[in-house]
């Protein structure tokens, strides 16, 4: 019951704040004061969620309770503090110790071991870097100051990613519980089962689509493979996809859809605000990249598809097109009212999404057939919400750690230099490919938005310096550390998708990774070649399209089909070239002549080569456990 209404208090505390609801009593808080109180409800929120066993339960009240009134204390003494910042006295620095140590520990119940040690690092950093050797080496620190600078500074957890946090994300959050609440689940996958049950391999067709939908939205790629995977993947091994093949494209759908715009799980507005650039601005940048990841996982289905034999659903076994779009309604409004809010009256993503999300309650309450709940949704929604916002807002404290520890002792300028000597050996794609390595390493386990935050504060700004444009750098360390779901030895997200199909979790893995082959290569692309990010002229524009299509077309007959082009070296050669016309505008200017010379030649090559692969090469089906 705790651990209920402590979830549930998060979302409402995050809704009163955007609607301005203080002023109207004529009280101003300072942001700073309603971070702390977000945080120091989110630390035993976080603790009693994930208790400790047995009588040893007492411990996490305890520590709940001496980090809640540590961040207590400094809503309450923050203007005051402001005023006078360099006293460093035992009654700022102990409530600092607890605040942050009931961080960690929450943050370690709630996100997982390798989360808590990095920030554990990175504050060890803080207080004996002045030790380290070389470049490594950061300025002396008293213990007092370095604490302070954590727990009040607006660099440190109360700054920018918190504030995005327990705003902007949250506003998503309380979007996507509601329009779960609503049905909107089911309404997608209604919708997406008529628009392509019936193709050939439709169950895997609808699974891209429900599932690209739904991710975008929910901000949590494991929790779209939990949701929408109980219904596609059972549906997928049904029609005749093994099993392993079922749960890895459940995988890549689910986690592409936080690249794809235009909510990208939240993480765009955080992008935009460390940019400092308009939220548009993502949206567009990131369009082209989303569009051809789903574009080759489509058409590897399709293909696999064709050589297994594997036809669609019947028509009559599937709801009518017309009907579901008649039902749609109740979930299409809503997103008209989000895009209607955000891009045309100007309101702030958080705004938009709550009044997005009024808007789908209301629909609900309309439109809801008689038996279902309506009012009853509300508790259910401010629990879910609670429930995710555990662990963003935890997360999102971390990263306040991490930025600044790194801002005060100069460790990001250390590490730049560091991968700086990394480039100057083996080149910016030796950089590029060091940077990709590390995403991944420390994207393991995180949430989305985690991920990019952590990874991009710490290696952005050497890809920068080395000439990658901010845009890209900033997508690049994205799609690879949303990788780290996707690629073995700990990919979550198709692991999640493997227990629910019952399939070999290293095989699902493996097959994952072959699936979001794009993803691994167009981040090295658009690195090079910024016309993928809409940052060129029209021709740049289009020359790049042409050749990713083609790539893309010929890689997937490949990855799909063993038995492509009979196999063996004429199979590898067709890879090798795939990846030669897909890389061509990162090596050669994607407005010269030889680059329009290689756009133009891909396009009767691809199609030449996919005459040259049989229609059906195997209609034998493998096993399905």
């Amino acid at each position: 019951m705790a651990k209920t209404v402590l979830a549930a208090i998060l979302p409402v505390l995050g809704i009163l704040w955007m609607i301005d609801a203080p002023e109207w009593i004529g009280f101003v808080p300072i942001t700073e004061q309603y971070l702390a109180l977000m945080i120091g409800i989110a630390i035993p929120a976080g603790l009693v969620a994930a208790p400790l066993p047995g009588r040893w339960r007492i411990l996490d009240w305890l520590l709940g309770l001496a980090a809640f009134l540590s961040w207590i204390w400094l809503a309450r003494n923050y203007e005051a503090w402001l005023l006078d910042p360099l006293n460093r006295g035992p009654e700022k620095w102990v409530p600092a110790i607890f605040a942050i140590a009931g961080a960690l520990e929450a943050t370690r119940r709630q996100c997982g071991l390798v989360l808590a040690a990095l920030a554990a690092c990175f504050m060890l950093y803080g207080f004996i870097g002045w030790m380290a050797p070389g470049i490594f080496e950061a300025a002396y620190l008293t213990p007092a100051r370095y604490l302070l600078y954590i727990y009040n500074d607006t660099n440190g957890i109360p700054g920018l990613v918190m504030n995005v946090g327990a705003t902007q994300i949250l506003g998503f959050i309380v979007f996507g519980a509601t329009l779960t609440a609503a049905g909107g689940s089911r309404i997608m996958t209604d919708l997406a089962m008529a628009t392509m049950g019936h193709r050939r391999g439709g169950p895997a067709k609808v699974a891209i689509l429900a599932s690209s939908l739904f991710g975008t939205l929910s901000g949590s790629t494991v929790a779209n493979v939990m949701s929408t995977g109980v219904v596609t993947i059972p549906m997928m091994k049904k029609s005749g996809f093994p099993a392993r093949y079922a749960a890895a494209i459940e995988a890549v759908a689910s986690n592409g859809g936080q690249i794809a715009p235009p909510v990208m799980g939240a993480t765009a507005f955080v992008i935009a605000e460390f940019l400092q650039v308009a939220y548009t601005d993502v949206v567009i940048a990131a369009a082209l990249p989303a569009a051809f990841y789903y574009y080759l996982l489509y058409r590897q289905v399709d293909r696999f598809a064709v050589a297994h034999g594997l036809e669609g659903e019947a028509r009559e076994n599937l709801p009518p097109l017309g009907g579901s779009l008649m039902k749609s309604w109740p979930l299409l409004v809503p997103l008209g009212v989000l895009i209607w809010f955000l891009f045309f009256l100007g309101y702030s993503p958080g705004k938009a999404a709550l009044y997005s999300a009024g808007a789908t309650f209301l629909l609900h309450l309309v439109a809801a057939p008689k038996d279902a709940p309506r009012l009853a949704l509300i508790p259910q929604i401010a629990r879910d919400c609670g429930a995710t916002l555990i662990p963003i807002l935890l997360v999102c404290a971390i990263a306040g750690i991490v930025i600044g520890t790194i801002n005060i002792t100069g460790l990001g300028f250390a590490l730049t230099l560091a991968l700086g000597k990394i480039a100057a050996v083996g080149g910016v794609v030796a950089l590029l490919a060091a940077t990709a390595v590390i995403a991944i390493i420390l994207g393991v386990g995180m949430p989305t938005t985690g991920v990019y935050v952590i990874v991009s504060v710490l290696l952005a700004p050497a890809l920068v310096r080395h000439g990658i444009p901010m845009m890209s750098a900033h997508l690049f360390i994205f799609y690879f550390g949303l990788l780290s779901m996707l690629t073995p030895p700990v990919a979550v997200a198709s692991y999640s998708a493997a227990s629910i199909a019952g399939s070999d979790m290293w095989q699902t893995g493996v097959t994952g990774v072959r699936l979001a082959v794009v993803a691994y290569l167009l981040p090295f692309i658009f690195a090079f070649n910024p016309a993928l990010l809409m940052h060129g002229s029209w021709l740049e524009i289009a020359v790049s399209c042409v050749t990713v299509a083609a790539s893309g077309h010929i890689l997937a007959e490949v990855l799909a089909n063993r038995r492509a082009y009979g196999g063996g070296a004429i199979r590898i050669g067709a890879m090798l070239l795939a990846l030669a016309i897909g890389g061509s505008t990162a090596a050669l200017a994607p407005g010269s002549i030889p680059a329009i010379a290689v756009a133009l030649a891909s396009i009767p090559v691809a199609y030449l080569l996919s005459r040259l692969s049989a229609p059906v090469l195997s209609t034998a089906k493998e096993p399905t456990p």
